[in-house]
Formats: structure tokens, C-alpha cells, sequence
């Protein structure tokens, strides 16, 4: 309950932005091993090389997408995609349809990450030059990737599930009954309803925009001030 309070309840309390609740995350855990004595040298070191090893990957990510979107504009790569997903029929909500579609499919084969640092930037110049609100475009395909880790046949969530779900039949400790495993098969249809509600969220933003924000208000500049001095 501790470990909880300092990762969600200082976010909730506005204590603490999501990136710092999971360096307070990562510090409660340090303190709870401490002190119910099962803290050692062996087990931070290991946790430093898995976090080691992590933060390479996400930065290897970042710097490949980088280099990607500096070569396919070296090209004009974004300009077709401009002009490809400009002249979609239907306007703004023919563009939207058909991101979303692709951002779903791309999904099935790529990360969040790779998706927000590699398809995104392609896609914010023509959402732009729709007139479509960047803020509202960002948190709509944020929905969208959300199902990257519920899909196989690379779902995070997926994995985690396997990893602590039995797969051989076991005896319950608190009944003394005979259990079923859980198979793979059974985990990726299990998480068939969860996409479904993620599509239909998607859906609902695209039909309702004030669900994430009221953006009908406009920032317009303040009248300029004039300062006159006279002349003595």
C-alpha cells in the first residue's frame, strides 16, 4: 500500500509529475527491501544492469528514429506523405479514419515507442495543415498505441500476464482445489474485449473532441502597449 501511495497517490495529489512518481516508486522499493531486510549489493546491482540495459534500448530507439526522419527528409519523404494523407476524401475525418486504421495495424508489429518517435512526426505536419488541434491529435493516437501492449503477437501486457499466469493445472493453497492452467490462447482472447474498448475510445473522442479538452477557445494576442514620452 506504501509502494502504491508513492507512485499514484503523489501523482493524484499533484505532488509529483508521472515521470518523478516512478523515480518515488523506485525509491519506495528500495526502502521497503531495506527494511524488511532483503536488501543487498547482489540484487541493486542487478537492477541497475536491467535499467542499464533498458534505458540503451529506448535510446537506441530515439536516436535510429532520429536518423530515420532526418534521411526521409532529406528525400521529401514528409512532403508525400503531406500531399498522400492531404487529399484524403472526407477532409480531416477521412485523415483521421485512415491514421487510426494504420497507427491499429502497425501496432500488431511495432512499440509504442517506435510508433510515437518514428510515425508521429510524419503525421503532426498534415494534422496541422487540417486545422486539426495538435493536442486533441496527440492524446487521440495516444488511445491508439495504448493497444500495442494488449495485441499479440507482441503485447506487453500479454507477456506480463504469461509470465505470472500458470501453465500446467495446480493445487489453490487457500482451497485445496484442483485449478486449470492458463494457455496463451486463452490470454489473447481474454484481452479481445480491452481492444474492442480501446476502439470504441477512439471512436468517441473522434465523435465527441470535448472529451479531452474545451479547444473552442482561441489564444489571441494582448494589444500591444504604446509608451509616448514628450519632449521637455
Amino acid at each position: 500500500m506504501a509502494l502504491i501511495f508513492l507512485v499514484l497517490g503523489t501523482i493524484f495529489l499533484g505532488i509529483a509529475t508521472p515521470t518523478e512518481g516512478g523515480a518515488m516508486g523506485a525509491a519506495g522499493a528500495l526502502a521497503l527491501a531495506y527494511l524488511n531486510r532483503r536488501f543487498n549489493l547482489s540484487l541493486l546491482k542487478q537492477a541497475l544492469d536491467s535499467t542499464a540495459k533498458l534505458s540503451s534500448f529506448v535510446m537506441f530507439i530515439l536516436i535510429g528514429s532520429t536518423v530515420f526522419g532526418l534521411v526521409f527528409r532529406a528525400v521529401n519523404g514528409d512532403l508525400w506523405v503531406e500531399q498522400l494523407l492531404g487529399t484524403l476524401p472526407g477532409g480531416a475525418l477521412g485523415f483521421l479514419i485512415v491514421v487510426n486504421l494504420l497507427v491499429f495495424v502497425l501496432a500488431f508489429f511495432l512499440d509504442f515507442f517506435e510508433l510515437a518517435f518514428i510515425l508521429v512526426p510524419l503525421l503532426a505536419p498534415v494534422a496541422t495543415l487540417l486545422g486539426i488541434d495538435l493536442v486533441w491529435f496527440g492524446v487521440l493516437l495516444a488511445i491508439n498505441m495504448q493497444t500495442s501492449f494488449l495485441h499479440p503477437p507482441f503485447g506487453f501486457a500479454l507477456f506480463f500476464l504469461r509470465s505470472v499466469a500458470p501453465k500446467a493445472d495446480y493445487v489453490d493453497k487457500v482451497t485445496g482445489k484442483l485449478t486449470g492452467g492458463v494457455s496463451t490462447a486463452q490470454i489473447y482472447w481474454g484481452a479481445v474485449p480491452f481492444v474492442l474498448i480501446q476502439i470504441a475510445m477512439v471512436a468517441m473522442v473522434i465523435a465527441f473532441p470535448q472529451l479531452v479538452g474545451d479547444f473552442s477557445k482561441k489564444v489571441t494576442e494582448d494589444t500591444p502597449l504604446k509608451i509616448e514620452l514628450q519632449a521637455e
